[in-house]
């Protein structure tokens, strides 16, 4: 009996000393698992209460430095433009910013030209850094993207500079005609033919005038105030119209065809300018005694139908370099040409605003010596689809037009 007392006891004393020893590892686990650990001490937490907020709602890239020069927080708009690479900041001026403002706290900004990522054409990226201490430790970098602001920038200086150009022209012209009227006073020949210059030019001015002024329309206007189902097989008319004198005088033959009874949503007014415009450049820029076809059809896409409508023509063509820039404002192919026939450089950029309010696109194909394609692509209008079935019309670059109803 002694012998089995006394081994109970030592079992008991046992099971004791096990659970003692097993409450001590599991207190141990819980501090060691609440202790802060040198990853820890990069992470958010280190962040003043509500900077992490702030930080998430900027549109600037942020990007926050701690005393090591470590990334502990970071924008996904600051990866994006490459500014952080493996957890350090990836730009030396602006980690010389930094570690000025952690030794003196003074806030420092500057402009720097970055490359871009992923392009080999040393593409300059244009962004303003702004550098601020954060809480005693911390520093805080914001980046601004002012690329695209710098592009725009750009553009309005040169569109006011090619204004200043073409408008100083025809009026230093009319100018310099008056002058030669009034010298020429006593020579009834002379003064009917500096006459005739000066309808030129004033005819010139007027229309550089009023395209500038339906530019400035279109992109201020929205086409979705006053939009309206506006029927093609109108909008051919009014464009073939447009340039009947013209065509006449130059024995151009204009001929339509294609799909009847079509209709798009939009501006009537814009959509009636932007092929009027398209039209009237087949007809200036080709020779005498050819065509110019303007023909529409119905087109499925996976966003819906889409109205192609196809002004093509039999003129000079334009060169490959140049396709990509048509479309740009005071741009022309051939100078020279576009003073003769009285062009401001302006009808192609107005065409390419107006296909892009109404959700559409302008393309264009061209061959030199044979003559050029402008598609001007728009959404069909739901409400006035055309319920019978389409007849198909053969593509205008490379078959003749069906058909075509011939217009003196």
């Amino acid at each position: 009996m002694d012998v089995n007392a006394a081994v109970a006891a030592l079992a008991a004393i046992a099971g004791v000393c096990t659970g003692v020893i097993a409450m001590l590892a599991f207190r141990w686990s819980e501090r060691d698992q609440t202790r802060p650990t040198r990853t820890s001490l990069h992470t958010d937490a280190v962040l003043p209460p509500g900077v992490d907020t702030v930080l998430s709602v900027l549109r600037s890239s942020a990007v926050v430095l701690d005393e090591s020069d470590s990334v502990v927080k970071a924008s996904s708009a600051a990866y994006a433009l490459g500014l952080v690479r493996g957890g350090k900041l990836a730009v030396e001026p602006m980690l010389n910013m930094a570690r000025d403002t952690r030794r003196d706290g003074e806030i420092r900004q500057v402009e720097l030209d970055l490359p871009r990522r992923g392009t080999g054409r040393g593409e300059a990226l244009a962004v303003s850094a702004r550098v601020a201490p954060l809480g005693s430790r911390l520093v805080l970098l914001l980046v601004e993207d002012l690329t695209e602001a710098r592009r725009i920038e750009a553009v309005r200086r040169d569109f006011v500079a090619n204004v200043s150009h073409e408008l100083k022209t025809p009026t230093g012209a009319l100018s310099l005609l008056s002058e030669a009227v009034m010298d020429a006073s006593d020579d009834p020949e002379a003064v009917t033919r500096f006459a005739g210059r000066m309808q030129i030019e004033a005819t010139r001015l007027t229309n550089l005038v009023q395209e500038l002024i339906d530019l400035s329309r279109v992109q201020n206007d929205d086409p979705l105030e006053d939009s309206e189902p506006v029927s093609v097989d109108e909008l051919i008319a009014e464009a073939i119209d447009r340039s009947r004198h013209t065509a006449t005088t130059k024995q151009i033959t204009m001929a339509s065809g294609g799909s009847a009874g079509l209709h798009v949503w939009g501006s009537r007014g814009q959509l009636a300018a932007a092929l009027g415009n398209l039209v009237e450049n087949a007809v200036n820029y080709s020779p005498a005694h050819t065509r110019v076809g303007i023909a529409a059809r119905k087109v499925a896409a996976p966003g819906g139908d889409l109205i192609e409508i196809a002004v093509t023509d039999q003129g000079i063509g334009i060169p490959d370099k140049d396709k990509e820039r048509v479309f740009e404002r005071f741009y022309r192919v051939d100078p020279a040409r576009s003073r003769a026939t009285g062009g401001t450089g302006l009808g192609l950029a107005i065409v390419k605003h107006v296909a892009a309010s109404h959700g559409g696109e302008v393309t264009v194909w061209s061959t030199e010596g044979q003559g050029s394609t402008f598609t001007l692509r728009l959404p069909e209008a739901g409400s006035a689809r055309d319920r019978r079935p389409a007849s198909p019309t053969p593509d205008l670059m490379t078959e003749p037009l069906p058909a075509p109803e011939v217009l003196p």
